[in-house]
């Protein structure tokens, strides 16, 4: 099922599948990629239990063995509308027979979207409803078109990233990927043009995602020939991830939010150990967001 919010500046559109972005509109322009399957069918997953690849798609919990896609299951689950309005929507999943198959915790998790003027807010929350401590990683893989405007190329536009006037941050790292996608342990600083862009150019994926830490919480997406632009607020996640399809002159590209990584290159991962994943006692209750921020056409 498709559910619509709109609030006369935004309009955006929402599927029941995975609670995936259908559509993000300013003035009708239409800023979210529309997947292709020349590049990538997706849209915007959001990615839940596990961010990325598992070893052998492979986990354990306490000793014992699951099995998870990349991403998780949640891209492929149904969810269920609690709330639905003009400008605000709550979807929700409980944990299930299916669920539990693959990845051993009692979790209700929602999914808030809320329209705010020119900015989308994506709200996850996830509640621990068992009894022992559960091991999660959530976040975002919108992808944005490139370019916004025609006349302009991929390569007129930049990632942005802004501090807001306070102390220059510490430089980026990039996490260390091996060929495969796993953590290689051999992360390094990344240097940003002006200290603070990324000049695109689809080069820039050959060895697929550019995965950082230790950046500002804001990031946009624009050109200095152009008006339009996306601007990403993550505060709650430590990690970015930018991505379009390797080897291919792909017109879009992923600007992902991440509470954590993938498993490193041929280690089967327990969970309760692996480090940056989010550790949520019983009964308690995780939230972490990330918004966007349309500007250009008529306003």
């Amino acid at each position: 099922m498709i559910y619509c919010l709109d609030n006369g500046v935004l309009s955006v559109q929402v599927s029941s599948l995975g609670g995936e972005l259908q559509s993000v509109k300013r003035d009708g322009k239409e800023y979210l990629w529309q997947g292709d399957p020349a590049y990538w069918e997706g849209k915007a997953p959001n990615l839940f239990p596990y961010i990325a690849r598992l070893t052998r798609g492979t986990c354990t919990v306490h000793g014992k063995e699951y099995h998870l896609p990349i991403h998780g299951f949640l891209p492929e689950a149904q969810l269920e509308a609690e709330v639905r309005e003009r400008e605000r929507l709550i979807l929700r999943l409980d944990a299930d027979e299916k669920t539990l198959a693959c990845y051993p915790f009692l979790f209700t998790l929602r999914i808030f979207y809320e329209l705010k003027e020119d900015t989308l807010q994506v709200t996850y929350e996830v509640k621990n409803c068992g009894n022992e401590e559960m091991y999660f990683g959530i976040g975002g893989h919108p992808g944005f078109q490139v370019p916004l405007e025609e006349g302009l190329s991929f390569e007129d536009y930049f990632l942005e990233f802004e501090t807001g006037g306070e102390e220059p941050a510490e430089s980026p790292v990039r996490i260390g990927f091996s060929p495969a996608c796993f953590l290689n342990g051999k992360d390094e600083p990344y240097p940003l043009q002006d200290g603070c862009r990324i000049p695109l150019h689809h080069e820039l994926f050959d060895d697929d995602a550019v995965v950082l830490s230790h950046t500002p919480k804001t990031v946009v997406l624009r050109s200095e020939k152009g008006s339009r632009s996306v601007r990403m607020y993550f505060p709650s996640m430590p990690y970015i991830g930018f991505w379009h399809a390797v080897g291919k002159p792909a017109p879009y590209v992923c600007m992902e939010p991440w509470s954590s990584l993938p498993s490193r290159q041929d280690v089967v991962e327990e969970l309760s150990e692996q480090p940056g994943l989010v550790h949520l006692e019983a009964g308690r209750v995780y939230r972490g967001f990330w918004s966007i921020q349309l500007s250009g056409g008529n306003g």
